[in-house]
């Protein structure tokens, strides 16, 4: 039978509430998160593979979140392409999300709100968010600096963002480096 049982049991117990914290940055609201969690882990363990070790299984997660999320938004906007009327049905916000983060990640569209977790969450380069997102690395770009632009429009230099070109400095779990953060890091 292997160890994969006893390693989801420590994941689930260990790493659950960090997992549905990062991917309440991406979905904007704990409810889609958890079922963006529980979709990933399904998709995780579901195909055989011999997790040894609780570490693993969490980075492999992680990038399932971000997989079952895109594909949720890319699905999603099918759907409001091919059935308009529903959308407007479909767009009742069912949760407030909660912290400036959260509200400014909201605002964003799911392709922006991606790329910028990517990126700045996950500390990616623009070259690795690409391959995580399954584009070119110039649609990352415009990606990246439509977000900037429209939380610079809604929110003024409160979340003024590195320019996405930089490297990235230090890994930063649950929040945006402030632009003025990565000076004097090495």
């Amino acid at each position: 039978m292997g160890a994969w049982p006893a390693v989801l049991e420590e994941l689930m117990r260990t790493r659950r509430a960090a997992l549905v914290g990062y991917a309440s940055l991406l979905t904007g609201d704990v409810a889609s998160a958890e079922d963006v969690v529980q979709d990933a882990i399904i998709k995780a363990f579901s195909r055989g593979r011999a997790f040894t070790h609780v570490n693993k299984a969490d980075a492999y997660v992680r990038l399932a979140i971000m997989s079952v999320f895109i594909d949720r938004v890319r699905r999603d906007e099918r759907f409001r392409a091919a059935a308009p009327r529903l959308a407007v049905l479909g767009q009742a916000e069912t949760s407030q999300p909660s912290g400036d983060l959260d509200r400014a990640l909201a605002d964003l569209s799911g392709q922006l709100r991606a790329a910028i977790v990517l990126r700045y969450v996950d500390d990616l380069t623009v070259p690795q968010v690409a391959d995580r997102m399954g584009l070119a690395p110039g649609t990352v770009k415009r990606y990246l600096h439509e977000a900037q632009a429209q939380l610079a429009a809604t929110y003024g230099a409160k979340f003024m963002l590195p320019d996405p070109d930089d490297e990235p400095a230090i890994p930063v779990t649950g929040h945006i480096k402030p632009a003025h953060s990565k000076g004097g890091q090495s």
